[in-house]
């Protein structure tokens, strides 16, 4: 009689043992059973090891789940803000005059969100020589003030006390595609600009593409966002803002995000504008089947979009992660075609003259006080695209659901393979791109206006990071490596706002996408080693006593502390690197990482790995 251990699989699950079976011959497994022999004097010790070792390789080897992480949300946001921007001008030398421009918020409704503004007050100390108000060709309401020379600080601060409202019912919408003539006041929306290149060869022959065969105007719109889901990570500050540079660099930060999105949306004849505002960092929570997902942005400036719709008007999208709303955490304050024309909202300009020695400066400070909050939202995960994160309301219209190709298999190598193996070359991976050394106070552009004119624009620079050295709350960030490593240092991108006592790093195996066992833990780092000036630079965490190999596959990094330690760690929109749900949190006092954050945290792995033509090919097993 031989011995044989049947193991279930699923590419979804872990595998699991069904039972041993005592036959003379191997018995009859469906696909979905692995069979194995077994010797007959094999000890438990090694039966077990052999079992275990089976699953683990089983997991490693099995294809990646073709998840879709498009969801459908329902419920609703409502919210009494009290939000409060104030810009601090602080003098030069040789100025003529200094002048500041402020867009005043107004109301907004659409099918989704609604902003209600109750009270505005705007102030200046000291008092502007000249101030004005005009309306632009877009709506927006402009204050403009202006003083004589340059006073040694100019302080002005704009008081909004608004209602927002974001209610995710069921949205129908019957308008075709394509949409056929605009009346007048929507042609501006449909024009390509400096920004938004909708008439570029590459971009029309992309929307194109992805709106072939399309008959619903929905259909379109979320094939051509969802493209941009998946094609474009942030990253922060780009080297320019436009649509071609994300279509072409596969990158960029939110003005990217918008003018890619309204330049495809404009080539598909769907008319669409950009939308300036400020996003308050007031987190929220998407229950769904498995646990909870919360979602963060920073406090300050974006970017985002509206598409126009014959049978809805209006309906704004932020094209980073939701289409056919926008949150109550986001102030709606200028529209227009681009960022170039949405550019006067906190504009500073001045007049010098040739002895100027020292230019203008600008700070700029946003406040919010919640009021009233009420979050009731539940999402559900559907079996159809985008890859990466979007959060859409039910909507009833006809369309073709977006098809997810299966990711490729981690290789997975035997010991006797592990074992020729040379580890040479350096390796250095992860979300690396951050703005590093920033001070997020100070962080305008200043720019020529022509002659001995200057302005300075508010740029989308936005401090995005997380207080991880609380003792409430802890902190996991996934990274999946591709190849074999041996690990040196791990690298996260930290801030120390004061306190004292050690960090070290963490690093765990995974278990069904969260963390699991521990691994290795590296040396400690002083807290008072790590630099309290203004911005964010890498700590490396060393890993050289231990220098252990991982082999491809996900792992967690978690920094641990003790003392008094106020360290903050920077993260990234989005996911550039890693899956979405690799950023977990938990309380102190739970076992369960069942919380995901719509963010990615900042790492670097460094170490050394195996050249490629060194490694076995077809390893995938």
């Amino acid at each position: 009689m031989e011995y044989f251990l049947l193991l279930g699989k699923d590419m979804f699950s872990f595998p699991h043992v069904l039972g041993l079976c005592f036959n003379s011959e191997p018995p009859a497994c469906p696909a979905e059973v692995f069979c194995i022999r077994l010797s007959k004097g094999m000890e438990m010790k090694r039966l077990l090891g052999l079992i275990f070792g089976v699953i683990f390789s089983a997991i490693l080897s099995g294809a990646l789940p073709a998840h879709a992480e498009n969801y459908t949300v329902r419920g609703d946001m409502g919210a009494e803000i009290r939000y409060e921007l104030r810009e601090r001008i602080t003098g030069g030398t040789g100025i003529r005059q200094t002048t500041l421009s402020v867009v005043m918020p107004g109301s907004f409704q659409s099918p989704t969100f609604r902003q209600e503004v109750r009270d505005v007050d705007l102030a200046f100390v000291p008092r502007p020589d000249e101030q004005k108000k005009t309306e632009d060709g877009r709506g927006n309401r402009i204050i403009t003030a202006a003083w004589n020379g340059s006073p040694a600080f100019i302080d002005v601060r704009l008081t909004v006390n608004a209602v927002n409202t974001t209610g995710l019912e069921t949205i129908e919408t019957t308008a075709p595609f394509p949409q056929g003539a605009v009346t007048d006041d929507l042609s501006d929306y449909l024009r390509a600009t400096e920004q938004v290149q909708s008439d570029h060869p590459q971009i029309r022959a992309l929307a194109g593409d992805l709106t072939r065969g399309i008959a619903t105007q929905f259909d379109a719109v979320q094939r051509l966002i969802s493209w941009v889901v998946d094609h474009v990570s942030y990253v922060n500050p780009p080297l320019k803002y436009d649509a071609l540079y994300a279509l072409e660099s596969g990158k960029g930060n939110c003005q990217n995000f918008s003018h890619l999105s309204a330049a495809l949306l404009r080539a598909a004849g769907i008319p669409a504008r950009i939308v300036n505002g400020i996003t308050m960092n007031r987190p929220f929570d998407v229950a769904w089947q498995k646990g909870v997902m919360t979602f963060k942005m920073g406090q300050g400036r974006h970017s985002w979009i509206e598409v126009w719709f014959p049978d809805l008007g209006w309906v704004p999208f932020d094209p980073q992660n939701s289409i056919l709303f926008v949150t109550n955490r986001f102030i709606r304050i200028e529209v227009g075609v681009d960022n170039n024309e949405t550019k006067n909202d906190g504009l500073l300009t001045w007049t010098q003259g040739r002895d100027a020695a020292r230019r203008p400066g600008l700070q700029e400070a946003v406040q919010a006080d919640f009021r009233k909050d009420d979050v009731r939202l539940r999402g559900e995960r559907e079996t159809y695209g985008p890859r990466n994160l979007l959060l859409s309301p039910f909507v009833q219209a006809s369309f073709r659901p977006l098809e997810i190709k299966p990711l490729s298999p981690l290789p997975v190598y035997t010991e006797a393979e592990k074992n020729t193996f040379r580890f040479d070359e350096p390796f250095e991976y992860g979300n690396l791109l951050f703005p590093e050394d920033v001070d997020f106070a100070f962080s305008g552009v200043t720019r020529s206006a022509g002659g001995d004119a200057f302005e300075m624009r508010r740029n989308f620079l936005v401090e995005t990071a997380e207080y991880v050295t609380t003792n409430l709350t802890q902190y996991a960030q996934v990274v999946v490596l591709p190849k074999p490593v041996r690990l040196e240092k791990v690298g996260l991108a930290l801030h120390r706002f004061g306190g004292e006592g050690v960090l070290w790093v963490d690093i765990f195996a995974d278990q069904e996408g969260k963390p699991g066992l521990p691994v290795v833990t590296s040396a400690l780092v002083n807290v008072a080693e790590i630099s309290p000036r203004p911005g964010y630079r890498w700590v490396d965490f060393d890993f050289s006593r231990e220098n252990p190999v991982l082999m491809p596959g996900a792992y967690w990094i978690a920094l641990g502390f003790s003392g008094s330690a106020i360290v903050n760690w920077f993260y990234t929109y989005g996911k550039p690197v890693g899956p979405v749900h690799g950023t977990r949190y938990k309380g102190v006092f739970q076992e369960e990482w069942s919380n995901a954050l719509n963010f990615e945290f900042n790492y670097r792995v460094i170490g050394r790995t195996v050249r490629h033509d060194k490694l076995p090919q077809g390893a995938t097993r």
